[in-house]
């Protein structure tokens, strides 16, 4: 937990360390991208694992952004704990963020994550490797409005957002979160049930209605005769692959005329799954 807000305060001079300014001050001084230091730029970017093509077709500053530039946002996020590696895949599906202006984009967020939020130091660098997309999200217009809808939703206390559910943070409220919410609603349950459902599979969230939600339903309601009471207390039955999982199990019981709790049927290896059915059916015969 959070010792002190005040603990993890960013100000500019966080980031802006003798260390960094020594480094910085190290680093040439570019006034216009020459043949030869464009050529360096790339080699960097190389380095990083980035696609330069892709990272210069959808980043065009970055042709005359000074490579010194380059180094203060790799810096910022090994600030807060990111291995190379990682800068390197974050950057390659974000490259705006290379020319980004730190004090404007990057800095809020990581005060967002550790002040409002209140994922600890250690854990920023998991938040932000699961979810790059939270360092091209606005703190105000984004992040915010999704922590208060969460929140309301249930996921404080033991609940509360952590790094593993910080993705949630970047989907629209009205037009994403709400539509998930609407949509369970819809089957018939409760608004309180469907806080209770989320909150207990966090996942819910971020499967699509069109492409996972509804097959899911319609297989369980017409082909599983399931009750809906099932999937209030099982709701990461939506986590499982309809094709791989849920269709393949249900049809080897079916075929035997067995029927098993869906966390029981699910949560299981298939080694277990396949030792479970036998037992079942040699119960079956033993019986008659």
């Amino acid at each position: 937990m959070i010792a002190s807000r005040t603990q993890f305060l960013l100000p500019p001079s966080f980031f802006s360390s003798p260390k960094l300014s020594k480094t910085l001050k190290c680093l040439p001084a570019v006034t216009a991208d020459s043949g030869l230091l464009f050529h360096e730029k790339l080699q960097y970017l190389t380095g990083l694992k980035i696609d330069t093509h892709k990272a210069l077709s959808q980043n065009p500053n970055l042709r005359s952004t000074p490579l010194s530039t380059l180094y203060s946002v790799e810096h910022c996020l090994s600030s807060m704990g990111l291995h190379r590696s990682a800068i390197g895949r974050i950057l390659d599906m974000h490259p705006v963020l290379l020319t980004s202006d730190l004090h404007l984009y990057l800095y809020p967020v990581f005060e967002f994550l550790l002040n409002e939020v209140g994922i600890p130091f250690p854990d920023i660098a998991k938040s932000i490797s699961r979810c790059p997309r939270l360092l091209v999200s606005s703190v105000s217009d984004q992040l915010c409005p999704a922590l208060i809808f969460l929140r309301d939703l249930g996921f404080v206390g033991a609940n509360a957002i952590n790094c593993q559910t910080t993705v949630l943070l970047v989907y629209n409220v009205e037009f994403t979160l709400m539509a998930k919410i609407e949509y369970l609603m819809s089957l018939g349950f409760e608004y309180c049930e469907v806080k209770e459902m989320v909150v207990r599979s966090p996942g819910l969230l971020t499967f699509s209605v069109e492409n996972n939600l509804m097959p899911k339903v319609e297989y369980f309601l017409m082909e599983m005769k399931g009750d809906l009471e099932e999937l209030k207390r099982f709701p990461q039955y939506f986590s499982f692959s309809l094709e791989r999982k849920i269709k393949p199990r249900h049809k080897m019981l079916a075929e035997y005329g067995l029927k098993l709790p869906l966390w029981k049927m699910l949560k299981i290896s298939d080694g277990e799954f396949n030792a479970r059915l036998v037992d079942m059916r040699l119960r079956i015969v033993g019986e008659t």
